[in-house]
C-alpha cells in the first residue's frame, strides 16, 4: 500500500510520500514513489504514484526516457507549455502503460491500475496540482479541494481536513503532514517510513527543499509522541458521557 499527499499552499506546494511496498507482511521493500523533473528558470514538476509497482515504474521510466531522448514529433515534460498539458501527457502515458500490460486493455479495476499526483509550475503560469486516475482522466486542486491524497488515505485525512490552512508556512505544513503520516502508519502496517518530501516555492521554477525522514528521526519521533499525548490530554478534558438513569 501507499500514502502520498500533495498540498497547495500560498507559499508553494508541499509533497510527501511513503516508500513501503509489500506483497505480504513477510515481503516488505522500500521504493521511492516521488520523482521530480526540473529545468531551472523554466519549470519544476513532481509526481507521486500509488498502485501497481510495475505500472508506476514504467510510467516514470517512460516519462524520464522521453525527456532524455525526445521524439521530434512530440513534446516531453520539459517542453510542454503548461501544467495542464503536462497533466495530459502523464495521463496519456499512464493509460498507455495500463493498456499494454492488461490482457483486455486499460480498465480501472485491473491488476495494473495506478493513481498519480502531479504538481509544479511552468513559466508563464501559476503552480498547479492534479490528481490523475488510471482511466487517464484527471482533476485539479482548487480552493475547495486544496490537497490530494492517494493510497491509504482514510487514516490520515481527518487531521488534514481539520487543520489545513493555505497560509501555513512550509515548517507548519511539514508538521501537519508528519502527523497525518504517523496516524496512517500506526493504523496500517502496509504504509511505512522513510518518508520523502519536496517543498516547491511558488515562482522559484526550480526544485525546492527535498529530503527523506526515517522512522527513527528525532523530530518525527517527538511529533509522534507529543501528538499521542496531546490527543489523550484533549480527550480527558471533555465531559464524560452521562448514562441514562
Amino acid at each position: 500500500m501507499t500514502y502520498c499527499v500533495g498540498m497547495m499552499l500560498n507559499q508553494g506546494i508541499a509533497f510527501m510520500s511513503d516508500t513501503r511496498t509489500n506483497a505480504g507482511l513477510d515481503n516488505i521493500s522500500t521504493f521511492t514513489k516521488m520523482t521530480t523533473w526540473s529545468k531551472p528558470g523554466d519549470r519544476a514538476l513532481t509526481i507521486m504514484t500509488a498502485g501497481n509497482l510495475a505500472t508506476t515504474q514504467s510510467v516514470v521510466s517512460l516519462l524520464d526516457e522521453r525527456t532524455k531522448a525526445p521524439d521530434q514529433r512530440s513534446m516531453t515534460l520539459l517542453e510542454v507549455p503548461s501544467m495542464f498539458q503536462a497533466a495530459r501527457m502523464v495521463a496519456d502515458t499512464l493509460r498507455e502503460v495500463i493498456a499494454r500490460q492488461g490482457d483486455e486493455g486499460q480498465r480501472a479495476d485491473s491488476a495494473f491500475n495506478a493513481t498519480i499526483i502531479l504538481g509544479g509550475q511552468i513559466a508563464g503560469g501559476p503552480p498547479r496540482l492534479f490528481l490523475i486516475y488510471p482511466e487517464g482522466n484527471f482533476i485539479e486542486a482548487g480552493k475547495d479541494t486544496a490537497f490530494f491524497q492517494i493510497g491509504e488515505m482514510k487514516y490520515g485525512r481527518p487531521i488534514l481536513v481539520r487543520a489545513y490552512d493555505p497560509e501555513m508556512r512550509f515548517e507548519e505544513a511539514m508538521k501537519l503532514l508528519l502527523v497525518s503520516f504517523d496516524s496512517t502508519l500506526k493504523a496500517n502496517l502496509t504504509v511505512g517510513a522513510p518518508f520523502d518530501f519536496h517543498l516547491y516555492v511558488t515562482d522559484s521554477l526550480c526544485q525546492g527543499a527535498v529530503g527523506r525522514i526515517e522512522e527513527d528521526d528525532p523530530f518525527f519521533q517527538k511529533i509522534s509522541t507529543d501528538w499521542s499525548a496531546s490527543l489523550k490530554s484533549a480527550l480527558d478534558t471533555l465531559d464524560d458521557y452521562k448514562l441514562p438513569q
